[in-house]
């Protein structure tokens, strides 16, 4: 932050501080001499205080934390613009020559130590560090005018999803920072479709204008990488007529160390974390990376998840290995999963108390992922409620098991898959009549444990384009 400081002298009083108090008389007289330097007192906590001294008030700390003031009084000599020189505490020996000013505070007592600046209140520790850290970020400064409003020009400027953002004040980008060890110049991804190097510090304000906390950050920084690799190729994500945005998949401790949300309405609002977390990512990919809709985001018709899709797997009661284990990290560390997919679909079975039966419901959902007639195209995401996963894991199925079954009763005869049959134009070519092909290709098919424990329903995310021509899913390990 910076602060325009008057040459002269420079005196930071409070109230609440006997020293301060104390040294009103020697204040008024360095003032009222005529030959002394100008005499500019700043209060930081009344300001009525010093009463007579035309103080200025310093409640807000600008000037207290500019100068990294730490005890009350403080004397500082500021020339051109620039401090030079600075005293604390209550010194005859020293304010004399300092001043300028001979006989000062004859009826003091000729020392007293100084009080704890209010930069130093608990309760304003974390805004000292904020500042602090301010001054060292690189971005573009962008000054609004008195009169605009901070929510519309942020509107205005381009920098929104739609939804009002929060203001990227240096303090609050620097505070985000707070939560990772990466060097807030270190370059994390370049971002498509413009090719931009995204920094943690670019990460940052992105963050901050989704509504983050600092401890997210670190996920937001893993699924920027993930997002960003060939494998999951966000550019033909963007510039897909198909309606797929991100879906971040988190796992590990971090979940529960930022309270995701991977239970009731885990999918939906009123998280914190989830919500803001995969809001960060769209907004980097729309204000580094130049994706906007319109433009290079060519969705037909886009979908509600493209605004944010971020979910905690639940783990603690899990039948099965999580999904970053499935994917071969350990258990112990902490991770994102992208995959580019479309809205949740539900599915429905509230009867099925065999596994037979509810992996043949499951099977038939999944079929009719994207079209019923089309295979080996598309990729998928299978998100198990705890009540359907409870009859998998009374049955003895491990997740390995329930994936076989599941691709075994989805290999899909030729004949039906061919345009024409059924009635149905849409399909593929005749060549594959009298082949079997799957509905999924290998690895096409993710099986995650979510949502509340009341309710025998499911969900499948349907993906994009599978493979080199579109997309896979990327796992990452979050760091610090």
């Amino acid at each position: 932050m910076t602060v325009s400081l008057p040459d002269g002298l420079l005196a930071v009083v409070k109230r609440d501080c006997p020293t301060c108090q104390l040294v009103v008389p020697v204040l008024a007289a360095v003032q009222q001499t005529r030959d002394a330097p100008p005499l500019t007192v700043y209060t930081q906590d009344d300001p009525g205080f010093p009463a007579g001294l035309d103080a200025v008030d310093d409640t807000d700390l600008a000037v207290s934390l500019a100068l990294d003031i730490d005890t009350v009084p403080t004397l500082v000599r500021i020339e051109a613009g620039r401090e030079t020189a600075r005293l604390i505490g209550w010194s005859r020996e020293q304010w004399e020559p300092f001043t300028g000013v001979p006989g000062l505070g004859a009826d003091l007592p000729p020392h007293r130590p100084g009080c704890g600046s209010r930069t130093y209140d608990p309760d304003l520790a974390a805004r000292r560090g904020a500042i602090a850290g301010a001054r060292g970020l690189r971005s573009r400064r962008v000054e609004l005018g008195p009169s605009e409003d901070e929510a519309e020009a942020m509107f205005e400027r381009g920098w929104t999803d739609g939804l009002p953002v929060v203001s990227p004040t240096p303090e609050r980008v620097a505070r985000m920072l707070t939560g990772t060890t990466r060097d807030p110049d270190a370059v994390v991804a370049v971002v498509p479709p413009d090719l931009v190097e995204c920094t943690v510090e670019k990460a940052a304000i992105n963050a901050v204008l989704a509504g983050c906390r600092p401890d997210y950050l670190p996920v937001v920084l893993a699924a920027l990488e993930a997002a960003c690799t060939d494998e999951f190729n966000i550019h033909g994500l963007l510039a897909t007529t198909w309606f797929s945005g991100p879906v971040i998949i988190v796992n590990g401790p971090i979940t529960r160390a930022i309270g995701m949300n991977a239970g009731i309405n885990a999918m939906g609002q009123g998280n914190r974390a989830n919500a803001s977390i995969g809001r960060a990512l769209q907004l980097v990919i729309r204000n580094v990376g130049g994706g906007r809709p319109g433009e290079v985001d060519r969705a037909t018709l886009g979908q509600p998840g493209k605004y944010t899709f971020c979910f905690a797997e639940r783990e603690a009661d899990s039948p099965w290995e999580p999904l970053h284990v499935t994917r071969g990290l350990p258990a112990s560390s902490s991770a994102v999963t992208l995959f580019a997919g479309e809205g949740p679909r539900g599915i429905v079975d509230q009867l099925s108390r065999e596994a037979d039966s509810l992996a043949n419901s499951f099977a038939a959902c999944l079929r009719a992922t994207t079209h019923p007639k089309i295979a080996l195209a598309f990729d998928a995401v299978l998100v198990v409620s705890p009540e359907h996963a409870r009859v998998f894991r009374e049955a003895g199925w491990d997740k390995a098991r329930v994936l076989d079954e599941l691709m075994a009763r989805l290999q899909l005869p030729g004949a039906e898959l061919v345009r024409g049959a059924s009635g149905i134009a849409e399909g593929l070519p005749a060549k594959v009549a009298t082949a079997t092909l799957p509905k999924f290709r290998d690895g096409g098919l993710l099986i995650v444990h979510a949502g509340g424990g009341a309710g025998l329903f499911s969900a499948i995310i349907g993906g994009w384009a599978s493979g080199p021509a579109g997309s896979a899913p990327v796992t990452r390990e979050v760091g610090t």
